[in-house]
This record gives structure tokens, sequence and C-alpha cells, in this order.
């Protein structure tokens, strides 16, 4: 059975056949379905170009037919390296650095143009300024501004204000995705920026936990420190992708973020350091039971 929908996608082609074979062509652009013993199951809208609630529907039977499929799309094409020149996975610490350089003249130029822009609402026209010495003093308007106004004239500049706000609400809500974009983008860099710094600390820092656990952990050979380190490295990963999402979202500075997972087990990696230098039985289930029938111990006899 055999789903085939057309080129507006909205009424699919139903093909069902007893048996068929599948098989490419020479050239491999084109799969080749050899249908026998089935039917063909076509609807269509009707012959009126307008909207027509009699639909049409095709039944043909065939003892074979065949249906191509275009395997083109399917080609693997080399990616273009210049479409990811500019990602900031991929540039080094000069690139990061220009890069940033040039997002925040961006975001200056936004800055700047969206005062220009919003602050002329909100003052009068002065065309004649530089050409005129009259000076008049400013109007005092007391009470409702609208008394002040002609009522033949009332909903003209009623209808005039409200177009401004609007134009003023459109404006900033575009300048504000802008800015938003740019700031995101900044915040970004500078995380990728100490990113090629912490992930050279991250390798160290994972060796200092990794090693003393191998080195405590004596029992159950390589399965058990293995486990432990693959926890521990889930821990480090968790805690990394959180701190960036939130230097992102601008809940934590960037250096904050990028270095936030090495700090938290900066503590950890020299603590298993240190118990692995003096022998600790840190892992060791028989020195926590031990403690334990002990410390019962103490308790009844303190209790006779």
């Amino acid at each position: 059975m055999i789903y085939q929908a057309n080129d507006k996608n909205d009424i699919a082609n139903i093909i069902m056949a007893k048996e068929g074979t599948m098989n490419k062509t020479p050239d491999n652009n084109t799969l080749l379905l050899k249908l026998k013993d089935g039917v063909r199951y076509q609807e269509s809208p009707g012959k009126n170009s307008y909207y027509n609630p009699r639909q049409e529907l095709y039944r043909i039977r065939f003892k074979q037919t065949d249906v191509p499929f275009d395997l083109s799309s399917f080609k693997m094409n080399k990616t273009d390296e210049n479409s990811f020149r500019s990602n900031n996975a991929m540039l080094n610490l000069k690139g990061l650095v220009h890069k940033k350089d040039s997002l925040s003249k961006e975001l200056d130029s936004i800055n700047r143009s969206s005062k220009e822009n919003i602050g002329s609402y909100y003052k009068q026209n002065n065309y004649t300024k530089g050409y005129t010495k009259i000076k008049i003093k400013p109007v005092a308007i007391k009470g409702d501004i609208m008394n002040n106004i002609p009522k033949d004239e009332r909903a003209m500049v009623a209808q005039s204000a409200l177009d401004i706000a609007n134009a003023v609400h459109q404006s900033a809500v575009v300048r504000k995705t802008e800015h938003q974009d740019r700031s995101i983008n900044l915040i970004k860099i500078d995380i990728e920026y100490w990113k090629k710094y912490t992930l050279a600390v991250s390798c160290i820092l994972l060796f200092f936990i990794g090693a003393p656990l191998g080195a405590i952990i004596r029992k159950g050979g390589m399965g058990l420190p293995v486990v432990m380190a693959v926890i521990f490295f889930l821990i480090y990963h968790i805690i990394s992708t959180v701190a960036e999402k939130s230097a992102v979202q601008g809940n934590l500075q960037p250096v904050a973020g990028a270095w936030m997972a090495i700090i938290l087990l900066s503590p950890l990696a020299g603590f298993l350091t240190y118990k692995a230098t003096v022998d600790s039985a840190l892992f060791d289930a028989g020195y926590y039971k031990s403690l334990l029938v002990n410390l019962f111990k103490k308790k009844n006899k303190a209790a006779e």
C-alpha cells in the first residue's frame, strides 16, 4: 500500500498491489517500483475551478505498472566551507574579538538610531531655529489638555495622537528585537571565547576526577570506575549546559556561565586526589559497614 501525495499535498493517491519489486535505474537517480495485480485510487476536486463539493474518484485496475520515485534529492553534496566560517565555534580568539567589536558597533548604531527616531515623536519641529530671533514663552496647560483644543478638532487631534503612539510602539518593537538579537549574539561570543580556555581546563579537571576514582575503587575491575567517571562527566555536562543557557538568558555573566562547572567540580577533584594519595577507602562498602556495626555496638553498650 502506497500513499502518494499530489503537488498540492491535500489529497493522497493510494496504490494497492498484491506484490512488486523495487529496483534502481542504472544512473541511481530513480527508484522504480514494479507492481502487479493492483488498484490505483485517485481523487480530484472536480472539473470546476471554484469550490465544488462533488469530488471525482478514479479507480484504475492494473495487471502491472511502474511507479518511479525521484532520488536526486538524496544525493550528498559537500557543504560549502564558507557557510560556516562566521560561526562562533569555527573562529579563533582573534576572530571572536573582531566579531564582537563589529557587533558592538552595530548595537551602538541601533541604540543611537532608535533614540533619534523615537525621540523625534516627543518634541516639536523647530524648522525656524537659527532663522529668527523671535522668542515665545511656552504656554502652560492646566487641567485636561483636550479642553484647550477646539471641539471640532478634538477627534482629528486624538486620531493623530493615536497614530503617533502606534508608530512609536511599532518602531520600539522592531528596535527591541534587533537590540535583543545583537545582545544575545554578544553573550554567545563571550561564552565561546571563554570556552576556548575551559575546554582545556576541563580535560585536566576530569583527569583529576577519573584517575583518583580508579585508584580509590579497588573492587569491580574496570566497570565500576568507568561508571563513576561517566556519572561525574554527566554532572559536569549538565552543570555546564545549564550555566551557559542561564548566561544566554542574561541570568549569569558569560564568564561565570563558562566557568561554572569547573568552579563547582574543582573542590571535588581536589578532594578525590587527596583521598587517593592517602590511600583512603572512600568507596569501600566494607569500610562503611564496619563503621555502622561499631556504631550500633556502642549504642547497645550505652543502653545497657
